[in-house]
């Protein structure tokens, strides 16, 4: 070979492999060296974490209630006026910031329920409420907002719906799922209907437990290399979601092991069944109210994985508390804001009463 042509193909083969890393990474040991215990990550300044200023700075939470004074109102009742107010213009900011108030109003009748958008914010709006009081276990003392999953689109980018039911597609184009590329499983062969499987949720939510505990099959062992398969597509869509390795949550000596392992499996323990929630509480009810345009192609909405939030960091938005600005998105923030605004203003009355 001409060592022109040589290096010319050296070339092209570097430029090639340069094109399979889709971000810088750094990574860092997290156990004892040769065990295979390092951490690789997305480096967090690779991927979009702008945040949002507020729409104007941030009123107080005393006041009148925005229940008294929007007859009808079926979210953020409890907050203030100026609170509620100060949310919708975030909030219109976050999803619809082209359309508008009129993205989910009647511009000649704010009240009316004509959209059916509206009728989806309330239930968005009382599940971002929802996981930023009882999902702590998940979302720590960081929050969520609206801006975590639409980041400026009426629809979140990342979404996911039901695969094509195998039924469908007859005995010659059923492949049961697999070498269907999707993004769910990181385009891989891996079975497509994985992140339904584990994320839809229901009265029973399937649990990604595929690791044997007795050499040979048993009446305690039954678990199939099928099932191994679809545990693996979910985790492979953790990793890719995170941006991060296996290592991240798990212990490379001992995979199922609890005790070696990260504390980070606890937190994404609780990501999983917080999703479940999500989907199974929240959107899947929906499901009469979303148009055909926002389903799949078995006629389920658009849902949230890992993904729609994490977006490839391992923290949202690198992390930022932006939820902290929004007390009327954090009921628990909000009431202690609401109690705080009382007792000082029993503080000045009392001391107007003295002089």
């Amino acid at each position: 070979m001409k060592p022109v042509l040589a290096a010319g193909l050296a070339g092209i083969s570097l430029l090639a492999l340069g094109a399979c890393e889709l971000a810088p990474k750094e990574s860092y040991q997290t156990g004892y060296r040769g065990t295979g215990m390092n951490s690789v990550m997305v480096k967090a300044s690779a991927v979009d974490d702008e945040v949002p200023a507020p729409p104007y700075d941030p009123p107080g939470t005393a006041g009148p209630r925005a229940g008294d004074l929007y007859p009808g109102l079926e979210v953020l009742g409890d907050v203030s006026e100026e609170q509620f107010n100060y949310t919708m213009a975030a909030i219109t900011a976050w999803v619809a910031p082209e359309e508008g108030c009129a993205y989910c109003h009647d511009p000649a009748d704010m009240a009316s329920n004509v959209k059916y958008t509206k009728a989806v914010s309330r239930r968005m709006i009382a599940m971002t409420r929802e996981l930023n009081q009882d999902w702590t276990s998940h979302v720590g003392n960081t929050g969520v907002t609206c801006w975590t999953c639409h980041r400026g689109e009426a629809v979140p980018t990342e979404h996911w719906t039901l695969p094509e039911d195998a039924a469908h597609k007859g005995i010659v184009r059923n492949k049961n799922g697999q070498n269907d590329p999707v993004s769910n499983s990181a385009y891989s062969s891996l079975p497509n209907a994985a992140v339904a499987r584990y994320l839809l949720g229901g009265t029973s939510p399937q649990s990604a437990r595929v690791v044997s505990t007795t050499p040979f099959p048993s009446a305690a062992n039954t678990t199939s290399t099928m099932e191994t398969e679809q545990t693996y597509a979910i985790m492979i869509h953790i990793s890719q979601a995170l941006g991060v390795n296996c290592t991240y949550c798990h212990n490379a000596q001992s995979f199922q092991s609890w005790e070696n392992s990260n504390p980070f499996r606890e937190t994404a323990y609780f990501g999983l069944d917080m999703v479940r929630q999500i989907n199974f509480g929240y959107i899947t009810p929906l499901a009469d109210v979303f148009p055909d345009n926002r389903k799949g192609v078995m006629g389920d909405p658009f849902k949230v994985n890992c993904t729609t939030c994490h977006r490839g960091q391992n923290k949202p938005l690198g992390g930022a508390k932006m939820a902290w600005d929004y007390p009327a998105l954090m009921p628990t923030m909000f009431s202690a804001a609401v109690r705080q605004a009382d007792a000082r203003m029993a503080r000045e009355r009392t001391g107007a009463a003295a002089e």
